[in-house]
């Protein structure tokens, strides 16, 4: 068997050991957007292990339903012992407390703060996993998080129910996701677009990082896998990340205030495609979360999946004219910083 074809076989197996003393963070998550409308869900199973302390890790549940319409967005999150749950380490099956998550179905009940969500749906997909970083780095050290869209453009049905209101979810469209590592990337934008409003079968993955190491900070990388038109451009390399530009901001914000933009720019290109863009939200369109870190502390996240995206993609090789990729509330867009000064509601 392949290298490529051992990976794709294996992933949605859980990388915890269960007992291990370094560590761990795992998510399994799914996403998706209404066709039209602003409206969109988000769902996490998640393994927390702090470094040292195996006894203490947890089965985190996280849901969040967003409403471009109202701006009302719903968020909750239910936590349980790790020995009330299942993470198989052989294929996707998951089990928080009463919560599934299997191949192809998914429900459960997370509520917190007086919100409740909870959903029964189930997914379909044929497309092929998109591996974000090179094969080889998925059984390495560094980087110390690792991410696997393990079935994008994913079509969802069934229900949620949001404080009791019933969503019915008709082809959504969004991508199933695992993700996991010892710590945190220190400093993120990360972005995702599972079908443009103009190219509903293109597929977007972009992340903006950089680490501290010590009372230093590295320079930011940008990485980016885009497939669109049948064909998948790869620009996730070390050296590729650090040519690549990417920079992203949180507007200064009145005390009060409801104003200001998130954007992030983004560019990149080799010999044969240049892709560059930016997505952007209100502020109005995130929900605050505190993401505990295994080595200790915490991050806020800053999570929204109705952000824009608009991508102008030239093929180099062609000579022929830029194509423009455009989504008015489709992306995906999260923020993990340790700047308080955000100005986002922290929900879970």
């Amino acid at each position: 068997m392949t290298e490529s074809a051992r990976a794709c076989r294996e992933v949605n197996n859980t990388r915890y050991r269960v007992g291990q003393h370094n560590g761990h963070y795992e998510s399994f998550f799914l996403r998706a957007n209404h066709p039209t409308r602003p409206l969109a869900f988000w769902i996490r199973y998640t393994i927390f292990s702090p470094q040292h302390r195996p006894a203490d890790a947890l089965g985190e549940l996280w849901a969040i339903s967003f409403d471009g319409e109202t701006n009302e967005h719903v968020a909750a999150k239910t936590e349980v012992p790790l020995a009330s749950c299942r993470f198989d380490r052989t294929g996707l099956a998951v089990e928080i407390d009463e919560a599934r998550l299997d191949d192809g179905k998914l429900s459960g009940v997370a509520a917190t703060a007086g919100h409740t969500l909870a959903w029964e749906l189930c997914f379909t997909g044929t497309a092929d996993p998109l591996f974000f970083l090179p094969l080889r780095l998925y059984e390495t050290t560094l980087p110390s998080a690792k991410v696997i869209v393990s079935r994008p453009l994913a079509v969802f049905d069934g229900r949620l129910s949001v404080d009791g209101k019933g969503v019915d979810i008709e082809h959504w469209v969004g991508s199933q996701n695992h993700n996991w590592g010892r710590k945190h990337t220190d400093h993120y934008a990360w972005g995702q677009v599972a079908g443009f409003d103009t190219h509903p079968d293109s597929f977007l993955e972009v992340a903006t990082a950089r680490l501290k190491i010590g009372p230093l900070w590295t320079p930011f990388m940008t990485l980016l896998v885009l497939r669109h038109r049948g064909q998948e451009h790869v620009l996730n390399g070390l050296w590729q990340g650090l040519r690549a530009r990417g920079s992203f901001c949180t507007p200064p914000f009145e005390k009060g205030g409801q104003g200001g933009i998130f954007t992030w720019r983004i560019a990149s290109e080799n010999a044969a495609v240049r892709v560059e863009g930016t997505i952007s939200a209100p502020r109005q369109a995130f929900v605050g979360l505190r993401y505990a870190n295994p080595p200790g502390g915490a991050k806020h996240c800053l999570n929204t999946k109705i952000a824009a995206c608009q991508l102008t993609v030239t093929d180099k090789r062609s000579g022929g004219a830029p194509e423009v990729l455009s989504a008015a509330h489709r992306a995906a867009f999260e923020i993990l910083t340790d700047d308080p000064g955000h100005g986002v509601e922290i929900r879970a």
